[in-house]
């Protein structure tokens, strides 16, 4: 009855799709740079420590992806929750959790965000509203449409941002969650990264409908495509999309155009693209590099600053790897904690 009474008194709206990225100030794009930097040194490190066999199981680099989950965390406000797959270091950084737990739980350690039982694809920080990490291709959908649930029986004003890639979208609990969210206009953006390729199939060979933003036509959601390697662009689109979903007007899907360097995973020598293919997004369209030349053209930032901030980040980087390297194994006793929840009456 709830719900019936609720849905009546929310009528969705055009949201206003046509604004343009606005020019961010200096503190902006040095925020903008701090933190895909920060995930792009990350990244890099995870990607040698696991060429050195430190890091075991399966390794999703996030490397060129990082200005979608970076413009979304500027848009967003306190308390607004991000879960997605396992292509995740990045999301963990954006929210605020510490690299050293983060570098620490790939590499199966006591001090990492899941006791070192979790690894790359499983750790969660309910404190920095991070729900994962998940394993299962587009299961995060679902749960993410839940979450999007509590905050609307809550009335807490709060929005799931629940990524999933292009290869996920094709999958059918996708759909079932859009059904759900649009019918109870429940606070929920869905943030389909598109890379471009689904583990190793291009999306013109997997989807009969290439332009995600449409994916929620049939039920009435509004969607919007996106330069995902532009974080200005991201940022204002995220911004608009929370707004809408946080107004009650109901689901939202933002479909970031976006590109990974690096293959599938650790183990996908991506021979299903060309090596110049790779290097034109590179050197056309890299997401730190554009902040990098705005900084220095734009706002006059010295050379010198950014070449400090680099080595800020890469002292975190290292300092986390340090840990990782040296922080004990769990307990084997850790097997049997936090695998059953008692129910009192």
């Amino acid at each position: 009855m709830a719900v019936a009474a609720r849905k009546q008194n929310r009528a969705p709206a055009a949201p206003d799709r046509q604004a343009a990225p606005a020019d961010f100030t200096k503190e902006q794009d040095l925020e903008a740079y701090r933190l895909m930097l920060l995930i792009r040194r990350f990244e890099e490190k995870a990607g040698q420590m696991y060429g050195m066999g430190l890091i075991g199981g399966f390794c999703h680099l996030y490397i060129g992806q990082e200005a979608v989950v970076a413009g979304m965390q500027m848009a967003a406000r306190e308390g607004d929750e991000v879960i997605t797959g396992y292509r995740d270091h990045g999301h963990m950084l954006a929210c605020g959790m510490d690299p050293r737990g983060v570098m620490a739980e790939l590499t199966g350690r006591r001090g990492g965000y899941s006791k070192g039982k979790g690894g790359s694809m499983h750790m969660f920080s309910k404190e920095k509203a991070f729900y994962g990490g998940h394993g299962i291709v587009g299961a995060q959908v679902s749960l993410g449409t839940g979450l999007a649930l509590a905050n609307w029986y809550r009335e807490d004003g709060k929005v799931s941002m629940t990524y999933f890639g292009d290869g996920a979208a094709n999958q059918g609990q996708v759909y079932e969650s859009f059904n759900m969210a649009e019918l109870w206009k429940l606070p929920v953006v869905y943030v389909i990264e598109n890379n471009r390729y689904a583990m190793g199939t291009s999306v013109t060979r997997a989807s009969a409908q290439t332009d995600f933003s449409k994916r929620g036509v049939s039920f009435s959601i509004p969607g919007e495509q996106v330069d995902g390697m532009d974080v200005r662009a991201v940022e204002a689109a995220g911004r608009r999309a929370l707004d809408f979903a946080r107004s009650g007007q109901g689901p939202y899907i933002l479909e970031m155009q976006t590109y990974r360097y690096r293959g599938h995973s650790m183990s996908d020598p991506a021979k299903y693209r060309s090596k110049d293919e790779v290097s034109r997004m590179r050197e056309e369209h890299d997401p730190i590099e554009k902040v990098r030349r705005r900084l220095l053209e734009a706002h006059g930032a010295p050379e010198d600053e950014l070449k400090g901030i680099d080595a800020k980040v890469r002292e975190v980087v290292n300092d986390a790897a340090e840990f990782a390297t040296n922080d004990p194994e769990p307990d084997p006793a850790e097997l049997w904690t936090n695998i059953l929840v008692e129910a009192r009456a």
